[in-house]
């Protein structure tokens, strides 16, 4: 049976049980243990036992459990909470001021946390009912908040960065450097937008009450909320930046600033640390089984002649080397409609790595590509999770469809970032230094 028959196979395959609603890790195991069997028989199964433990025998990704733990203890202290109500006495008189500061208050979330799904439902329950009660656009308000929320793929330190280094044996301090750039062209872009649609229609985001009676002392004062999420940030992040410590030990410093500024609210409970240890388990989890079923499914395919196959069939194509990562790009984004970040992820780019690298182009830039692409997967339709995530806070008459429609704006620049990076590769090198 020749390659091109066995990948559609195996594609359909993924595709049949991905339908009925199969999990993925098991999905992506079976296909890869039942190609292994057929293929080189039983004396395969130990090389995928093999396979599977060199990709988690890994000391980096020791960060991918201390950023989240790092998040969870943030997120249950309060200290997101206090972040945006130390900003929220800013948004003053201005048109759209509460959508502006919901923004810059989910940037700064976002590197903090680096958790997506928690930062929209955070955002979605106290940004939210601000904005529904000032008589917002709803519309406005909810691509807000996802779009905001979805930074935390983009803005270190992300996990969708830190897998994607992982897989594509890529420094994820470069990645860090790298995507500081087309995150903040990304919030930019966002706030443009925002600002542009409510200076133009100034009923689309009426001015806040919120703070017109506190004098400028007493704003002033309210600021004190900024300085332990910024402390945080600023240790984990200028660590790595400095050279002083690897992305894991500053991900084990960040859980140390988490629970100082836990301690410090008064908020540093036995409870506390349970329940995100817990949080932690069941994210790191899912993380590892994904990681189990992708490593088995791309180590057979590789053994069988995959990779190169993939790599011939994208070569041969007669639209040159940029136009082939725009083809990967297109592949992503539409995996991406119907399947999660990491699952694509481990399933794509042991594949697409290599193949980028043959082109000549640099896999730092590549990574922070995909990280923008998924920034567009979380916010679109049917799969969307930023729009479920914000459903299950949101009242009940904000239907999924209002949510999607409200996120179509920011979809589209999302792709305009996209679109720069991708003919402008310094946007992102020019930090790495390359």
């Amino acid at each position: 049976m020749d390659l091109g028959t066995i990948t559609a196979l195996m594609g359909g395959a993924i595709v049949i049980f991905m339908m009925l609603g199969v999990p993925l890790v098991f999905v992506t195991g079976s296909v890869a243990v039942v190609t292994a069997l057929l293929t080189f028989g039983p004396n395969a199964l130990p090389l995928i036992a093999s396979r599977i433990y060199t990709t988690v025998d890994s000391y980096a990704l020791v960060a991918v459990p201390m950023f989240v733990l790092m998040a969870a203890i943030l997120e249950k202290a309060g200290v997101a909470q206090e972040l945006y109500d130390a900003m929220h006495v800013w948004s003053g008189r201005l048109k759209g001021g509460v959508a502006l500061q919901t923004m810059i208050a989910a940037v700064v979330m976002a590197a903090m946390t680096g958790i997506v799904g928690g930062e929209i439902m955070l955002l979605g329950m106290v940004a939210l009912p601000q904005m529904l009660r000032l008589k917002y656009d709803r519309k406005l308000a909810i691509g807000t908040i996802c779009a905001g929320g979805s930074l935390g793929t983009m803005i270190p330190p992300s996990l969708v960065l830190i897998i994607y280094g992982l897989t594509a044996s890529v420094s994820i301090g470069d990645l860090f450097l790298a995507a500081i750039g087309p995150g903040l062209l990304l919030a930019f872009l966002y706030l443009g937008y925002i600002w542009v649609r409510c200076t133009l229609n100034p009923s689309l985001g009426p001015p806040s009450d919120i703070g017109s009676t506190l004098s400028f002392r007493e704003k002033i004062v309210h600021l004190k909320g900024l300085v332990l999420p910024l402390g945080v940030v600023g240790v984990v992040l200028g660590s790595i930046y400095m050279g002083i410590a690897s992305v894991s030990e500053a991900a084990a410093v960040g859980v140390a600033g988490a629970m100082v500024c836990a301690a410090v609210r008064r908020a540093l409970t036995s409870g506390l640390l349970i329940d995100s240890l817990k949080q932690t388990m069941r994210v790191c989890g899912t993380i590892l089984w994904l990681t189990f079923g992708a490593s088995a499914l791309i180590g057979v395919y590789g053994l069988i002649g995959g990779t190169r196959f993939v790599g011939d069939l994208m070569t041969n194509l007669p639209i040159g080397p940029l136009g082939i990562i725009a083809v990967m790009m297109l592949i992503v984004f539409a995996l991406g409609m119907v399947m999660d970040w990491i699952g694509i992820c481990l399933l794509t780019m042991p594949i697409f790595v290599p193949l980028v690298s043959q082109l000549g182009f640099d896999p730092v830039w590549f990574g922070v590509l995909f990280c923008v692409n998924v920034q567009m997967a979380y916010l679109s339709p049917p799969f969307g999770p930023a729009a479920f995530f914000l459903k299950s806070v949101a009242p009940p008459d904000i239907t999924l469809q209002e949510i999607f429609a409200g996120l179509a704006p920011f979809i589209a620049l999302q792709a305009v970032a996209l679109g720069v990076l991708l003919f402008w590769p310094p946007l992102a090198l020019w930090f790495v230094g390359r």
